[in-house]
C-alpha cells in the first residue's frame, strides 16, 4: 500500500434476527425527544413502525414523527425537517428506512442549529459544520447505501438539477445502526437490485483506481464474489436469509470507508448516476446500473493491468492465452451478464432520457479527480450518449 490514511469508525453495529433488541439500550443514551424519521409508510404496513415504536415506549421517549422522506431526499424536505426539530427541540434523529432516510438524517443533524441554509452551506459551499450536531441513530431496511456506518448525506435540489453528496466527519456518522436482515424482504424486486447494484458500484468505484499492491483490493474482489453469488440467490428466493444477510454486511463494508484506505478511488460513475436522478428523479441505484458499463469500458484502456485483474479474480475468467485487452474486456462482458440476469437496468432511456437531455445531464455533472481518467464536458456527453 503506498497511501496514507487515518481510519476511524465509531458506528456501533447491531446485526442479526435479534438486533432490534438493543434498541432501547442504545435510545437510553441520548436525550428525550426523537425525531422520528422514515419514508412513504412500508414500515408500518410491514409491521417495523410498531416494533420501533415499542422501543421508543421502553426508553420513555417522547416522540415527534417526520414522515414522507422520498427516495431522493430534497433540499425543501431538509429545510422541513430542520423546522421540526428546531420546533419539538428535538434531542435525537431515528432514521427507520434505507440510505434515504439515513442521508436525510445525518443533513438535519448538522443543520439544525446552524444559522446559515443548510443546502448552501453544506451541499453548494461544501463547507463543515461548526455547530452543534444532533447525533443520528439507524434501524435499517434497504440494503445498498452503506449510510448506516459512514458520514455521507446526499441530498437533490429540484430546482437547480443537481444532486450533491457530502461526506462530512466521523462525528456526523449514526452512533448506532439496527441491522436485521428480514426487515429487508418485503422490499419490491425492483428496489432490492438497485441496492445491489449500488453495493456493487461503490466497491468498483474504489477498485478501479491505483497501481500499487493495495490489501483493499484484495478484501473488494472478495466481497464482489460474495455479492454477485448471494445477489443470484436472493434473485431466486427473496427470503434466503443468509443471502439477505451476506448482502447487507457487505453493503455496510463496501462503504464505511474501510476499503478505501489508501486508495485514489474514482467516483465519476456516481456524479454520472446523480445527475440522472437530479435530472429524472430516477431509482439511484438504477442511474448508476445506466451509466457504468459505458463509463467503465471507456476507461478501460487507462487502468487496463487492473481491468484484466478484475476479470480473473472476480468473474473467474481463464486468462490462458488472452491478452490484457481481451481480459479486460471480458471481465466487463461478465458484469454486463450478471446485471442483466439479476435485472438492473442497462440504459438510460429506460429511465426516460433521451438524446434532447444530453446537455441538460452533463451540467447536472461533477467531474471527480483520482481515478484513470479525468473527463471532459464532451466525453461526459458521449458517455451518457452511449449509455442510452
Amino acid at each position: 500500500m503506498l497511501g496514507d490514511f487515518t481510519y476511524c469508525n465509531p458506528t456501533r453495529l447491531h446485526f442479526g434476527k435479534n438486533a432490534m433488541s438493543a434498541l432501547t439500550e442504545e435510545l437510553a443514551k441520548y436525550g428525550q425527544t426523537v425525531q422520528l424519521i422514515y419514508g412513504g409508510g412500508s414500515i408500518k404496513r410491514n409491521g417495523i413502525y410498531d416494533q420501533v415504536i415499542a422501543a421508543l415506549e421502553a426508553a420513555g421517549k417522547t416522540v415527534v414523527e417526520d414522515a414522507g422522506v422520498m427516495p431522493n431526499p430534497t433540499a425543501d424536505k431538509l429545510r422541513e425537517g430542520v423546522k421540526i426539530a428546531h420546533e419539538r427541540n428535538v434531542d435525537f434523529l431515528l432514521a427507520v428506512g434505507g440510505g434515504s432516510c439515513a442521508d436525510y438524517a445525518k443533513a438535519v443533524s448538522v443543520s439544525v442549529n446552524c444559522a446559515d441554509d443548510p443546502w448552501e452551506k453544506y451541499f453548494a459551499r461544501f463547507e463543515e459544520p461548526t455547530c452543534e450536531i444532533i447525533p443520528v441513530g439507524v434501524v435499517l431496511t434497504m440494503a445498498g447505501t452503506g449510510s448506516e456506518m459512514n458520514g455521507g448525506s446526499v441530498i437533490t435540489n429540484h430546482e437547480q438539477n443537481l444532486k450533491i453528496g457530502h461526506v462530512f466527519s466521523t462525528d456526523v456518522a449514526p452512533k448506532f445502526a439496527i441491522m436485521n436482515p428480514e426487515f429487508t424482504y418485503s422490499l419490491p424486486k425492483y428496489q432490492m437490485v438497485a441496492g445491489i447494484f449500488d453495493i456493487m458500484n461503490h466497491i468498483t468505484e474504489q477498485y478501479f483506481s491505483g497501481i500499487d499492491d493495495n490489501t483493499s483490493d484484495y478484501i473488494m474482489e472478495g466481497l464482489m464474489r460474495g455479492l454477485v453469488k448471494a445477489s443470484r440467490a436472493a434473485v431466486a428466493n427473496p427470503e434466503d436469509y443468509e443471502a439477505r444477510s451476506n448482502i447487507m454486511w457487505t453493503a455496510t463494508w463496501a462503504l464505511n470507508t474501510f476499503v478505501g484506505c489508501g486508495k485514489a478511488q474514482d467516483w465519476e460513475v456516481h456524479m454520472l448516476g446523480q445527475a440522472v436522478s437530479a435530472v429524472t428523479d430516477a431509482t439511484h441505484g438504477m442511474t448508476l446500473a445506466a451509466v457504468a458499463l459505458p463509463y467503465y469500458r471507456y476507461i478501460m484502456d487507462a487502468g487496463l493491468p487492473k481491468f484484466a485483474r478484475f476479470a480473473q479474480n472476480v468473474w473467474g475468467i481463464d486468462a490462458a492465452g488472452k491478452a490484457d485487452e481481451q481480459l479486460a474486456a471480458a471481465g466487463l462482458d461478465a458484469m454486463e451478464a450478471w446485471m442483466r440476469e439479476i435485472g438492473c437496468v442497462m440504459n438510460l432511456a429506460e429511465l426516460g432520457c433521451d438524446e434532447s437531455m444530453l446537455e441538460k445531464l452533463a451540467d447536472a455533472t461533477f467531474v471527480m479527480e483520482g481515478g484513470y481518467r479525468k473527463l471532459t464536458r464532451e466525453e461526459i456527453i458521449a458517455i451518457f450518449r452511449e449509455s442510452l
